[in-house]
Order: C-alpha cells, then structure tokens, then sequence
C-alpha cells in the first residue's frame, strides 16, 4: 500500500512538473498587466494560441482613468466606443525561434496599434511585451506577470 501511494505521489508530482514547464515555454495563459510608468497592475489578458498564431484578449480591467468598465473612445474603426474588457489587443504573432513576432498590439487608452514583440522571461513566469512604431527600437515594453 505504501508503495502504491509513492507511486501516486511521484506520477502526480512529474505530471505538475511536466505542466508548470509546459506553461512555462509559451505564452498561452492569463497575464496582468504591469504599466511601464506607473508599475501599477492596469488589467487582466488572456493569451491564446490558434494554428500558431497568438492573439490576447482583455478579461478584466484592474485599473482605468475611466472607472472599473471603459470604452475605447479614441479606436478607431470596429473597437470605436466598445468595452476594453473582451477586446482582442494582441494579434497575429507568430512564433521565430522563441520569440513571438509579426503582430500587432492595441493600446486601448490611446487608441493607436503598434508592431509587437513578446518574450518569455524569468523561465516563464514574466512576458517582455514591445510596443513599436516601424522598427523594434523606438517603442515602450512592459513586463506582465503570469497569473495562470
């Protein structure tokens, strides 16, 4: 019996393992987002991954100079005036030898989309995400923490 239960115990724990390296080689999961200015946590982004491709959607607002639910008054197009939470911000990056590129990323409080480069940190637990204008040079980066 006793045996039997150290077994139990070692294939949960290699399963857990095998899970939290899994997770922590992608992107795929739930991310709050840090401000690059004010280090304060603004929201919640799901990201998720489809043929290889990424794409992050906003879940939940922790912080906004327009309360707990804000629109997106200065999008443009489709998001003009639509909630933050739900929205897709991250799109069509793709993977190229472990760093996601090619895609774009929406700044819902100014309105404005920029080139986007995202990279795994500190095994996983942190994602480098770079906001750009034309060439990776030029930009901003926050470091989001992983929550799932």
């Amino acid at each position: 019996m006793r045996n039997l239960l150290r077994g139990g115990l070692v294939a949960a724990c290699l399963f857990v393992a095998s899970y939290a390296f899994a997770a922590s080689d992608s992107p795929v999961g739930v991310w709050k987002t840090i401000d690059d200015v004010t280090g304060k946590p603004k929201s919640l982004v799901e990201i998720t991954e489809h043929n290889g491709v990424l794409q992050g959607k906003v879940l939940q607002v922790l912080q906004s100079d327009q309360g707990p639910h804000p629109i997106c008054d200065k999008c443009a197009g489709e998001r003009h005036n639509k909630p933050v939470e739900g929205m897709t911000i991250i799109w069509d990056m793709q993977n190229d030898d472990g760093v996601w590129t090619g895609g774009h990323i929406l700044d819902p409080k100014n309105g404005k989309t920029y080139g986007c480069k995202i990279t795994l940190i500190e095994n996983g637990a942190k994602l480098k995400v770079r906001g750009f204008i034309g060439f990776a040079l030029i930009g901003r980066t926050q470091v989001w923490e992983r929550q799932q």
